[in-house]
């Protein structure tokens, strides 16, 4: 025998072994996929997991349905998609909240954010803007102007944010202590009650995210006084930062969005989601819409494991936040 043939010889049996397995492979998916939001509809996370669904569910060959369980800071949904099968069918629009800073705020979860979770794709870091009412706040041109009277008046102002431990809770938190500041944190539940409430009069200031706040600002219903980024957005280069505005140097608060999947998803399904996602997310138009729309920056990682990096570290980093603010929920 050959040298050639006898390497065949020794490696049919391994190949006709290996086929029965790859057969037996399950396709996927074979069915709608679940994205489950923490948050309104008209949230940011709401208005980005609605503009992903389309292009996503071309991709995949399944409808993608976006589907909100709200309740406690998201933990409502992050909740539901820890305890789902990790079959691919159920994925988790995530964010630096319920996926960093919920595991120092909550005393109590019923999940943990990393060992429960797979992380699948980065979807980009997102500021909030400090915001105020055209209509009834008028006085507040500048930040400075929120900051003099906030110090005359200690304990007068009040701040609105979507929920305890949101981004818009935290920045204004931050906010309050880098300006040395006695305001009021006013919670609501999603992004409709506190809106409705900065635009009546019964909130003063409201650092919301960036994609809900950009269209509101062009409208006119609100004045962007500051951007919480190091340097201004593309979306509105006419807002200054904290840092310009407020006279707070350095101040940054940003979070960001990702993917998640429940523990134990098959690497396959991980990767596929992660490629189409990211192959989504990179063409001219939807990436022109994160940066000029939302205001946001696309992703700066691009792997799960990347991914994973970024969470832990956030975790670490917004326990100290969250220490610092006296945040803690029952």
């Amino acid at each position: 025998m050959t040298p050639t043939r006898r390497l065949l010889a020794l490696a049919l049996p391994a190949l006709l072994a290996a086929a029965p397995a790859a057969a037996q492979q399950p396709a996927w998916p074979t069915r709608p996929i679940e994205m489950t939001i923490g948050f309104p509809n008209s949230s940011g996370v709401g208005i980005y997991a609605r503009r992903i669904a389309d292009p996503l569910s071309r991709a995949l060959g399944q409808p993608v349905v976006v589907n909100p369980r709200i309740g406690a800071g998201g933990n409502v949904a992050s909740d539901f998609v820890a305890k789902a099968r990790p079959d691919g069918h159920t994925i988790l629009f995530g964010t630096a909240g319920t996926h960093a800073i919920n595991a120092t705020l909550y005393r109590r979860l019923s999940f943990d954010v990393l060992r429960d979770f797979t992380p699948i794709t980065h979807l980009g870091d997102v500021p909030n803007i400090l915001t105020t009412s055209i209509e009834r706040r008028g006085q507040y041109l500048t930040c400075r102007d929120v900051i003099a009277d906030a110090r005359e008046r200690p304990g007068a102002l009040n701040y609105g944010s979507t929920g305890n431990g949101a981004s818009t809770h935290l920045a204004g938190a931050r906010f309050a202590t880098a300006a040395n500041l006695d305001i009021v944190h006013v919670p609501f539940t999603g992004q409709g009650g506190v809106v409705t409430a900065l635009l009546g009069g019964q909130i003063d200031i409201f650092f919301n995210q960036t994609g809900p706040a950009i269209p509101m600002i062009q409208q006119g219903q609100v004045r962007g006084l500051a951007v919480t980024t190091r340097t201004r957005i593309p979306a509105l280069p006419d807002v200054p930062t904290v840092s310009e505005a407020c006279g707070l140097p350095d101040f940054e608060s940003t979070t960001w969005y990702g993917i998640f999947g429940p523990a134990n998803l098959p690497p396959e399904i991980t990767r596929r989601l992660n490629e189409e996602i990211l192959r989504i997310i990179s063409e001219p138009e939807f990436r022109t819409w994160l940066i000029q729309d939302q205001g946001i920056e696309p992703p700066t990682v691009r792997t799960p494991e990347e991914f994973r990096a970024v969470q832990e570290r956030d975790v670490q980093r917004w326990a100290q936040v969250v220490r610092d603010a006296r945040a803690n929920v029952d």
